[in-house]
């Protein structure tokens, strides 16, 4: 669970809710039927409309990694390639036969399973860098349905007024109507700022970040894996894969 979501989540709620109170207007100028439906149906509209399906299914699946990411642990992955390596040196690489079926990580699954074949270090580099490429780009272009949200946001926020607008215009002759409407008018300004400044674009960086992350330990997995085929010395691969730890 990544707290600092969740704690960001409850802080933009209390941003937009407390300083509306404090302003004076109260939390009910903040609600609007229509500027919701222009904002966040004309958003999700425009963001349907440039997004292939499998790729939005993509990006709202992979929503939950901003509060709950994939579990990483770097440390555990080099005492697992630490320990193949082990294995390799004494039964040679068939001897992690029984390594590659107990293997619940498919990406690791795939490297282990080429080195038992005998892969030559090349051609197992090409393989997994392959299928790394491929999953962060798909991952990158689930998060950027966030990113993309976050840009037509403001915009239809913007349509949303202009609206509202209009329709004050159409009752000047009615001032007890005027103040109100003009105030439902900018309803829809907050919502679109509101929703990219505070959810959408967020969103699309936090996801960005835990794809980055799970990016850089399969990059170690691969050097770990390819230095175990080229005949290493654990000692050395573990040193080798210490260098990609920080923090």
């Amino acid at each position: 669970m990544d707290i600092l979501s969740i704690i960001g989540v409850i802080l933009a709620f209390a941003a937009m809710i407390g300083g509306s109170i404090l302003k004076g207007s109260g939390v009910t100028s903040l609600l609007g039927g229509a500027a919701f439906v222009i904002v966040v149906v004309g958003t999700f509209a425009a963001i349907l409309v440039q997004t292939p399906l499998k790729t939005f299914l993509h990006g709202m699946k992979i929503s939950k990694w901003v509060f709950m990411p994939p579990a990483l642990n770097p440390h555990a992955v080099i005492d697992k390639i630490v320990e193949w390596s082990n294995v390799a040196r004494k039964q040679g690489l068939l001897g992690l036969e029984s390594a590659v079926e107990a293997e619940p990580d498919e990406f690791m699954k795939k490297g282990l399973q080429s080195l038992v074949d005998g892969g030559e270090p090349d051609a197992i580099r090409n393989l997994l860098e392959v299928d790394l490429e491929t999953r962060e780009h798909f991952d990158t272009s689930g998060a950027k349905v966030f990113e993309g949200l976050g840009i037509y946001s403001p915009t239809l926020g913007i349509i949303g007024a202009v609206m509202g607008l209009m329709a004050v215009m159409q009752n000047l002759n009615d001032p007890s109507k005027l103040g109100h409407g003009i105030a439902a008018a900018f309803i829809a300004t907050i919502y679109g700022i509101a929703f990219a400044n505070l959810f959408f674009l967020p969103m699309a960086s936090k996801l960005k970040s835990v794809i980055h992350s799970q990016t850089q330990v399969r990059v170690m997995t691969i050097e770990g894996i390819i230095a175990i085929a080229q005949g290493e010395n654990p000692r050395n691969i573990e040193a080798k894969l210490k260098g990609y730890l920080h923090g």
